[in-house]
């Protein structure tokens, strides 16, 4: 991997009103090592790629920019190509529509995983900014300091934007070619690098603004099933890849989570057929049958209350 210590992965496409801003506010990172920009620009109709370019032409050293050449591939062929290209000791994460506003924010994260084997990924507290302008600080951490696969199993609270995590890929360790099923490819990659025992810490510093409704992502987020739907179908790899064996309990417990919440967003979304189904299946396995009959009912009063 040579001597670059951080690789910053961004993808983009069509964001000619806002690339911009993202890639100065990378290229204005204060460190005392070496990092690299990786852009994975996806063909763009607009000018986001005149952009990117007149970046490597003047900043050349310090981008590697990967074009698209013919025709747009899509976010998930374009995350998978990217972070292929990332030679860094470390990988961070700014999207084409989110940005950094902590001048120092690699170099905290560095110098902690440098000092801490034990971790694997650090993330931090974020801006949110609203479609309307609205600006809003959150902080998500389970009120702990410390976590791991265990916690991040069952709920993707790290915003990529803030994330800076170890590098593991080799030609024996890359991360799952079944990432490729779907339309992101972040929670996934964070579990394949928490597999063998490291730690999640958390630093309370706001360090980065995240865009919040667009994207890909944001679409699958506007009806709340599909959303859950593709979770489940994500731990249903993660269960199935022998990789993870050894937590294959805990996967197996949020997965019966998330099975649990797609039942009732059927039912508040009033698709009650489709609730009741998985209230059936459920019903024959789970040995909490009262608790369980209490949710469903529960969600079907929520749904016409």
């Amino acid at each position: 991997m040579n001597d670059i210590t951080v690789s910053v992965f961004m993808l983009t496409y069509n964001q000619e009103h806002c690339i911009k801003q993202t890639i100065e506010s990378i290229l204005m990172q204060k460190t005392n090592f070496s990092y690299q920009l990786v852009i994975g620009e996806d063909c763009s109709t607009d000018s986001t790629r005149l952009i990117c370019e007149k970046y490597v032409r003047d900043y050349g050293c310090k981008i590697k920019l990967l074009p698209s050449p013919d025709k747009n591939i899509g976010l998930i062929a374009n995350y998978m190509r990217t972070i292929k290209q990332c030679d860094g000791k470390y990988i961070a994460i700014c999207d084409g529509d989110d940005y950094w506003i902590d001048e120092y924010k690699l170099q905290k994260q560095v110098d902690f995983l440098n000092k801490n084997p034990d971790y694997s990924i650090v993330y931090t507290a974020v801006k949110r900014l609203f479609t309307d302008g609205k600006m809003v600080d959150y902080n998500y951490n389970l009120n702990k300091m410390q976590l791991n696969f265990d916690d991040l199993i069952f709920d993707n609270f790290i915003h990529s934007v803030t994330a800076l995590f170890r590098n593991i890929q080799s030609n024996e360790n890359t991360v799952p070619k079944w990432i490729n099923n779907f339309p992101f490819g972040d929670w996934q990659t964070y579990l394949w690098v928490l597999k063998d025992g490291s730690k999640i810490h958390f630093m309370e510093d706001i360090t980065a603004v995240y865009r919040m409704n667009i994207g890909v992502s944001s679409t699958y987020m506007k009806k709340n099933s599909v959303f859950v739907k593709v979770l489940i179908d994500i731990l249903e790899y993660v269960r199935e890849d022998k990789n993870f064996s050894h937590k294959k309990d805990i996967v197996v417990s949020s997965l019966h989570n998330k099975q649990k919440d797609l039942m009732t967003c059927y039912n508040r979304e009033k698709d009650y057929l489709k609730g009741f189904q998985l209230f059936l299946s459920f019903l024959k396995t789970t040995n909490k049958k009262s608790e369980f009959v209490k949710l469903y009912l529960y969600s079907i009063f929520k749904s016409i209350a």
